[in-house]
């Protein structure tokens, strides 16, 4: 077969050429007429697209002047509220020290424990087994809690931070611990009348803990920190330094080798006796600091919610009585320095005197005849005494008690104290009967301490000094940062007319009445006193009285004030020598070794 010629390989008929042409040109036409009819929705749609923007762009740019202009600055302070946080860092109350930097109050850290039995990896048996003994509680006990309830149960509020460790270490799942700060007393109730306590809320509510408030409490600035997105807190904002404080202590002018000899001396005598209350007051006549003061009945700062309130104010600061006899020294002091009487004048005590309407008599009715002004004291003459006094015009005399302070507190840094009681002057000086009780003791009423007070002033050459307990701010390396500003000593007795009282007052320890006190090798000086209490609704309570002894040590170079006081001690034998004497005669023996003072004399070996 022929193959068909190459020039016809590629042949189009005229016909189709022109429809395909035609075709071609009907296209174009076609394509170039959609293109005209778009035009104008493009720029339609353009248009629309803009305004959009604009609208979006504008309703920005009004929000945004919203947020930073209107609204900016508090939308500025919620966003730091949000991303900083107020921190006031706990900062511990200061220490309480006695004089030797003992330890009587400081902040330590406790535990409170819950635990949750629902997160327990043991049994409710083995958990209660592994606790009973660390906590001190019964392991029966703990076991139906543990089943009583899943979660938040407290199984000890102040848990010692030693025996908290202890039980961290034993790494038990289901147990929390929430560290907080006590106040603690490692003294117990040794300090309690002058430390105090702090309570729940951390402010001192008695003794120096309540008085010296200002001193003990640190003052700690509050600190913004940043926090950052997990809720960390971040210190770049946090002042340098802020959680330094100052390592400064509260020191005390307490010993509390001697505060333990007082209050075991007290408390021997009170339950011999069957007493209702006592108390012990030891101060350093030189400049008022009082080195031991003890009230019994009293309390554990530890465990204050437990005790009787009454107990929270100090007796001894608070409660006014009848001084009694030894008040008398302190009138003999009055009498000498205004010259009615000399150191060997002698009156005749006849066991009685009549004063206007009024019979006045000796304790026990008991008659000295004819004594001299020692022997008035050591015989505890009240007859004598009236007799002094009835020399003095009342007015004078009305004056100078109030020159020793009767009317007034005693100033000590001390809380609660009251003010000694006087009849008003006008009924003092219109009626004999007051002039001649007051002589012997009775008729006004002073705190135990301002009696402390008064008696210094015999002791350190007649000067009133103010009693305290406080020393003054230390730091750790016993520097002094703060000393308490006190009232200047004011001369009350001439030097010579106190230390011929304290001679006098020796005689009572050698050949009166308070020979109890004595002790071999030192010249001891003292008063005792039995006294009726005063009974609110006027006149004395029957049967009750107040016994009571005051010393002062040494009498060669006088300078310690020793006072016991026991209330309502039963027994025909209750007087201030077998009862009160006996409390200052321990005090001294304790107080001699403690502040090394000499003895007077040569000690001889008992044979």
């Amino acid at each position: 077969m022929q193959k068909s010629p190459r020039k016809f390989r590629n042949f189009r008929p005229p016909e189709f050429t022109r429809r395909r042409q035609n075709s071609q040109r009907g296209s174009v036409d076609v394509s170039n007429a959609h293109t005209q009819e778009q035009r104008p929705d493009i720029k339609t749609r353009l248009f629309i697209v803009w305004g959009v923007l604009m609208a979006a762009g504008l309703g920005l740019g009004v929000n945004l002047y919203q947020l930073q202009i209107v609204r900016g600055a508090k939308l500025k302070e919620r966003a730091r509220n949000q991303q900083m946080v107020n921190l006031r860092p706990f900062i511990p109350r200061r220490p309480v020290l006695d004089r030797s930097n003992n330890v009587l109050a400081v902040d330590r850290p406790v535990y409170t424990i819950y635990a949750h039995p629902k997160l327990f990896d043991k049994s409710n048996e083995d958990m209660a087994l592994r606790l009973a003994p660390i906590l001190n509680r019964d392991a029966a006990e703990l076991v139906k809690i543990f089943a009583a309830k899943k979660s938040g149960i407290t199984l000890a509020a102040t848990l010692p931070e030693g025996v908290a460790d202890r039980l961290i270490s034993m790494r038990l799942n289901g147990l929390e611990f929430t560290q907080k700060y006590l106040r603690f007393y490692p003294q117990d109730d040794l300090v309690a009348d002058v430390v105090g306590y702090v309570n729940l809320d951390r402010r001192g509510q008695a003794g120096v803990e309540y008085s010296q408030e200002k001193w003990l409490e640190r003052t700690g600035q509050t600190v913004k920190l940043s926090r950052a997105g997990n809720g960390a807190l971040m210190p770049d904002h946090a002042p340098s330094g802020f959680l330094n404080f100052d390592d400064w202590r509260l020191q005390l002018t307490i010993d509390t080798r001697l505060q333990r000899a007082a209050r075991s001396a007290l408390k021997q005598q009170m339950e011999k006796f069957g007493a209702k209350r006592g108390a012990v007051i030891v101060m350093d006549a030189s400049d008022g600091a009082i080195l031991s003061l003890v009230s019994q009945p009293t309390y554990n700062s530890n465990e204050y919610s437990q005790a009787d309130i009454a107990l929270f104010k100090n007796w001894a600061v608070a409660d006014l009585y009848e001084p009694g006899s030894t008040f008398k020294p302190l009138n003999v002091a009055i009498a000498l320095e205004n010259g009615i009487i000399k150191p060997d004048d002698v009156f005749n005590d006849s066991g009685a005197i009549q004063v206007g309407d009024r019979t006045i008599k000796n304790a026990q009715n008991k008659r000295y005849g004819q004594i001299n002004i020692a022997q008035i004291l050591q015989h505890s003459s009240n007859i004598g005494m009236v007799q002094i006094i009835q020399r003095l015009r009342p007015n004078i005399y009305y004056n100078w008690l109030e020159r020793l302070g009767l009317g007034q507190t005693a100033e000590t840094d001390l809380p609660f104290e009251v003010a000694s009681r006087l009849k008003s002057q006008e009924e003092f000086m219109t009626t004999p009967i007051e002039p001649a009780t007051t002589s012997f003791g009775q008729g006004f009423s002073l705190t135990p301490l301002q009696l402390v007070q008064m008696h210094g002033a015999l002791a350190n050459g007649g000067k009133l000094v103010t009693p305290h307990v406080v020393r003054g701010m230390i730091d750790s390396k016993g520097q002094m940062h703060h000393a308490p500003t006190r009232p200047a000593p004011r001369q009350i007795f001439s030097a010579a007319t106190a230390q011929r009282v304290v001679e006098m007052m020796e005689t009572v320890v050698a050949e009166g009445t308070g020979k109890v006190a004595k002790i071999p090798g030192y010249r001891i000086a003292g008063k005792t006193g039995t006294a009726q209490k005063a009974s609110s609704t006027g006149g004395y309570q029957v049967g009750a009285r107040i016994t009571s002894f005051v010393g002062i040590l040494p009498v060669d170079s006088p300078r310690y004030v020793v006072l016991a006081l026991v209330d309502e001690p039963k027994g025909e034998n209750a007087y201030g020598s077998t009862v009160a004497a006996p409390i200052v005669k321990s005090v001294m023996e304790a107080l001699i070794p403690i502040e090394q003072i000499p003895p007077s004399q040569p000690i001889q070996a008992p044979n």
